[in-house]
C-alpha cells in the first residue's frame, strides 16, 4: 500500500494521469459519442411567399345617410393565398458515413426565392453536421464519403434535425445549374453521412 502511494505522488505519474484526463475530455469533446444516440425531429412545412395584401374595403360615402350600414367588404380574391412552391430539381438520398434515407427538393416560393427541402430525413446526429448544395458527383460507398468538398458548395448551415422535414433557404443569386447533388455533410471529420444527385424538373 505504501509502496503504491509513493508511486502515485511521483510528478511523473500525476502527470500521466492528469494528460489522460486532457485526452479523455477532448476526445468526448471532439467525436461527441453521445450525438449517435440522440434524435432531434423538425416538422417544417412547405415553404411560402407571404400572401398578397388583401383588398381594401370600400370607403364609405360621405352622403349616406348616417344609419346606414357600411359596404361590406369584397371577399379576398383567390390571389390573396400563397402560391405553392414550384419544384425544380429534387432526388433522393442514400447512405455513406451513417445510415440516411429521404428526399431533397429544389423549391422556387412564388416570390421567386429559393429553398432546398429535406423530407423525410433519417440520419444520424453529429458534431457540427451541415446541408451542403454541392457540383461533387453521388457515389455509393465509401468512394463517396469525402468528395464534396473537392469542388464548390454552397454550406446551407448547421442540420435542424437528423429526423424530419426541413427548409434550408438558398442564398440570392445561386446559379442552380452550377450544382449537381446535396450531402448532409459532417464538417469536423470531412465526411458525407449521405448525399443525393438532383435532378432537374421539365419546365
Amino acid at each position: 500500500m505504501n509502496r503504491t502511494r509513493r508511486r502515485l505522488g511521483r510528478p511523473w505519474v500525476l502527470g500521466v494521469l492528469a494528460a489522460g484526463v486532457v485526452a479523455v475530455a477532448a476526445g468526448l469533446f471532439w467525436f461527441q459519442p453521445w450525438q449517435l444516440v440522440v434524435d432531434e425531429t423538425v416538422q417544417e412545412g412547405l415553404p411560402a411567399a407571404a400572401p398578397a395584401s388583401a383588398p381594401v374595403s370600400a370607403p364609405v360615402s360621405v352622403s349616406a345617410p348616417v344609419s346606414a350600414p357600411p359596404p361590406r367588404s369584397a371577399p379576398p380574391s383567390p390571389s390573396s393565398s400563397p402560391a405553392p412552391p414550384t419544384e425544380l430539381a429534387g432526388g433522393r438520398l442514400l447512405s455513406h458515413e451513417h445510415r440516411t434515407t429521404g428526399t431533397v427538393r429544389i423549391l422556387r416560393a412564388a416570390d421567386g426565392s429559393l429553398v432546398l427541402r429535406l423530407e423525410n430525413l433519417d440520419t444520424s446526429s453529429g458534431p457540427d453536421v451541415r446541408v451542403w448544395l454541392t457540383d461533387a458527383p453521388v457515389k455509393p460507398g465509401k468512394d463517396g464519403w469525402a468528395v464534396f468538398d473537392d469542388g464548390k458548395y454552397v454550406d446551407l448551415g448547421k442540420l435542424k434535425g437528423n429526423k424530419g422535414n426541413q427548409n434550408y433557404p438558398l442564398p440570392a443569386g445561386t446559379d442552380l445549374a452550377a450544382y449537381t447533388s446535396v450531402s448532409v455533410w459532417c464538417d469536423r471529420f470531412n465526411v458525407s453521412f449521405g448525399a443525393a444527385e438532383l435532378t432537374r424538373q421539365a419546365t
